[in-house]
C-alpha cells in the first residue's frame, strides 16, 4: 500500500499514557506509514492526515460537546474512524435502549432525562431491589453507583446526577461477580477475546478497579448477539468491543464500546496485526 499519513488520537492526561496507540504507530511505521500519536485536542491542521483514528480520547465524556465538534471538523477535512455517526450515536448510552427495542438482548434501564422530575420515585418505581446509577455519558464506571434503591444514598446520588446530565437506571446483575467478556472486530471480523474479573467484593471489571483480564474463548452465542448489535449501528463499524455478561444462559449486552475501547491487544499475539490490517482498509 502506498505510504500515508495517520494520526492516532489520545488525551493529554500524564497520569496514565495509552501504550496502545504508541504500538500501533509502531507497527504502521513498520508498514511504510507515517503515523503519528497525537492529543485530540491539540490543535494543527488534520487536513494533513489522509486518516484520524480516535484511539483513547478518554476524556472525551467530560467534554461532550467540545469532542464531537471536533469530530465533525475532522471530518470535514479528512477521514476520521470510526465515523461522526457512529461517534455520536455511541456517546450516549441511551443506544442501549434502541438495541433493545430492535430485540438485542441488554439489561433493563430506566432513562432518566436531565433534569427529569422525581428521578427517586421513578427509580424506586421500577421495582428493582439493587441498583446501579451512571451517567448517560460516562466511561471507566468512574461516577456509577450500586446500591439499594431504597438507600438514602441511591436517593442523593441520582438526584446529582439528574441535576448535571441524562441519567441512566439499571438493576443490578449478579453474575457480572463472575466477570464479563469482551469481544473484538476489527473491519467486522472477530479478533480476540477477553474475560474481566472483578476483584473480590467489587463488580466493576476494570483493571484500574483491580479487575482481573484473562483470555476467552467466545462462544456462538456471544457472536451472534455481537454482529447483531453492530448491524444496528449507524454506519460502517472499522473497530467495536462488545461486552458481554451472563443473565440465565443468555449473553446479555452491556455495552458495545465504539469511540475509545481498551481494544487488550496485548491478550493476542495477531491483534496488533489485525487492528493495522483494519485500519490500511479504512485508507483505500
Amino acid at each position: 500500500m502506498t505510504a500515508r499519513r495517520i494520526a492516532l488520537c489520545t488525551w493529554s492526561n500524564h497520569d496514565y499514557v495509552d501504550p496502545e496507540a504508541e504500538q500501533v504507530a509502531d507497527e504502521l511505521v513498520r508498514r511504510g506509514h507515517d503515523a503519528q500519536v497525537v492529543h485530540w485536542d491539540a490543535g494543527g491542521d488534520w487536513a494533513a492526515y489522509d486518516l484520524v483514528v480516535v484511539r483513547s480520547t478518554w476524556d472525551y465524556f467530560d467534554r461532550l460537546e467540545e469532542f464531537l465538534g471536533w469530530v465533525d471538523r475532522v471530518d470535514s477535512v479528512t477521514r476520521i474512524v470510526n465515523s461522526p455517526k457512529v461517534i455520536r450515536w455511541n456517546s450516549h448510552k441511551g443506544y442501549l435502549a434502541e438495541l433493545a427495542a430492535r430485540g438485542i438482548p441488554v439489561l433493563p434501564s430506566l432513562a432518566l432525562d436531565h433534569g427529569a422530575p422525581d428521578p427517586v420515585g421513578q427509580l424506586r418505581g421500577t421495582g428493582w431491589d439493587e441498583v446501579v446509577v451512571k451517567p448517560a455519558v460516562d466511561g471507566g464506571a468512574f461516577k456509577a453507583l450500586r446500591g439499594l434503591a431504597a438507600s438514602d444514598e441511591v436517593a442523593a446520588h441520582v438526584t446529582d446526577l439528574v441535576r448535571r446530565g441524562d441519567t441512566i437506571v439499571q438493576p443490578y446483575a449478579a453474575s457480572v461477580e463472575l466477570g464479563e467478556t469482551s469481544l473484538f472486530f476489527f473491519g467486522g471480523e472477530l479478533s480476540h477475546a477477553v474475560r474481566k474479573v472483578p476483584k473480590p467484593g467489587d463488580y466493576r471489571v476494570q483493571a484500574l478497579h483491580g479487575g482481573a483480564e484473562l483470555e476467552h474463548l467466545p462462544t456462538s452465542g456471544e457472536v451472534e448477539v455481537a454482529r447483531a448489535a453492530m448491524a444496528l449501528a449507524p454506519d460502517e463499524l472499522v473497530y467495536a468491543r462488545a461486552d458481554f455478561i451472563d443473565v440465565d444462559g443468555q449473553p446479555t449486552l452491556m455495552e458495545l464500546e465504539l469511540i475509545e475501547p481498551d481494544l487488550f491487544l496485548r491478550m493476542d499475539e495477531g491483534a496488533l496485526g489485525r487492528y493495522a490490517d483494519a485500519l490500511e482498509s479504512a485508507l483505500s
